[in-house]
């Protein structure tokens, strides 16, 4: 039910005893958790060495101005380069999304993390918090390329996040320092943001993060608090059968539902499978508001954990590799216009 964050480079104490609690199913890492490759292996075999085998560990290694681990990995660019080269030759653009993802997920998956929050299917429509981490502003290419980002983290062993259901795009501001408020109709969302989340989980996507925006012609509440979008939207008209996942609790926008127990609640209540608690600040506390929580299905948890991954050395004598590095490492040697 939680995904948790940890304070460092190695576990403490008490985040063992958080990691044997019922209700925590997996450990969100950020670069406060990172300092080589060699360290966060070692976390991450400690992580499943406390909590079990089952535990997952994910990050955010989008690329561009969201990448976590950074020294000893790829330098991933931003996503709105893959869409900027989009305009210029398609075809080229749909290999590079491919690529750009199997050497994301292949790196990450040597080091025993099992997937990123990734891809960003959000439109690039000015939002504040999105900017570059997003494709592109036409949906149709957002939908082309998403497609075929899932297709090359599949190929790296690795599980698909679509995030942020239905789409954060659009609207101006960001929901980790304000409430954000999307006024459109839900048709016109139909016709734009949603579309490349509905053509993605057609390609067999395992999980999807929900926006902490409001669509008041849809509901009231966040997105990641409404039954209306997880429920009716989500699972019941685009058939999805995966993971839902919200975004962090701390984040303002999340402050709508109340405290942090309100919040954990809340998601959980929309029909979230997992809840992010990233501080661990937060963590004791959402802890205790899942206590007497039923656990979420395991079989939308197990989707999630990798395959088994390529050992750095067999990535490192690996001429495909090679090929695919240099490629998406020079689109950030070219202008970015979308």
């Amino acid at each position: 039910m939680l995904m948790i964050g940890l304070a460092g480079l190695t576990l403490e104490p008490r985040e063992r005893d958080w990691l044997v609690a019922p209700g925590v199913s997996g450990v969100l890492l950020f670069s406060r958790n990172f300092a080589s490759r060699e360290q966060l292996a070692a976390l991450t075999e400690s992580i499943r060495g406390a909590g079990g085998e089952g535990m997952l560990v994910a990050v955010d290694q989008e690329g561009g101005p969201v990448q976590r681990f950074r020294d000893g990995f790829t330098r991933l660019p931003a996503l709105a380069k893959v869409g900027a080269l989009y305009d210029r030759d398609p075809t080229d653009a749909v290999r590079l999304a491919e690529e750009h993802a199997w050497v994301m997920a292949s790196e990450l998956r040597a080091t025993g993390v099992d997937f990123s929050f990734a891809p960003v299917v959000d439109l690039a429509r000015g939002n504040a918090a999105i900017g570059l981490r997003a494709f592109h502003a036409d949906p149709a290419v957002a939908a082309e390329l998403g497609q075929a980002y899932v297709r090359g983290m599949h190929l790296g062993g690795m599980a698909a996040v679509l995030k942020h259901f239905p789409g954060h795009g659009s609207v101006a501001a960001d929901t980790h320092t304000t409430q954000a408020i999307d006024p459109r109709p839900l048709a016109v969302i139909e016709q734009t943001d949603l579309l490349p989340f509905a053509q993605c989980i057609e390609a067999r996507v395992e999980a999807v993060m929900m926006a902490h925006v409001i669509y008041p012609d849809v509901d009231a509440l966040p997105a990641g608090f409404s039954r209306v979008w997880i429920g009716d939207v989500l699972r019941g008209r685009l058939g999805f059968d995966g993971a839902v996942i919200s975004d962090d609790i701390s984040m303002a926008a999340a402050g709508t539902a109340g405290g942090v127990a309100a919040r954990v609640r809340a998601h959980l209540d929309a029909g979230c499978d997992l809840v992010l608690a990233c501080f661990p600040e937060v963590v004791d506390e959402a802890i205790a508001a899942v206590a007497d929580r039923h656990p979420v299905a395991p079989r939308r948890l197990a989707a999630l954990r990798g395959a088994l991954g390529a050992s750095w050395d067999s990535l490192t004598d690996n001429p495909q590799r090679d090929r695919f590095v240099a490629r998406i490492t020079a689109l950030d040697a070219e202008g970015t216009t979308a």
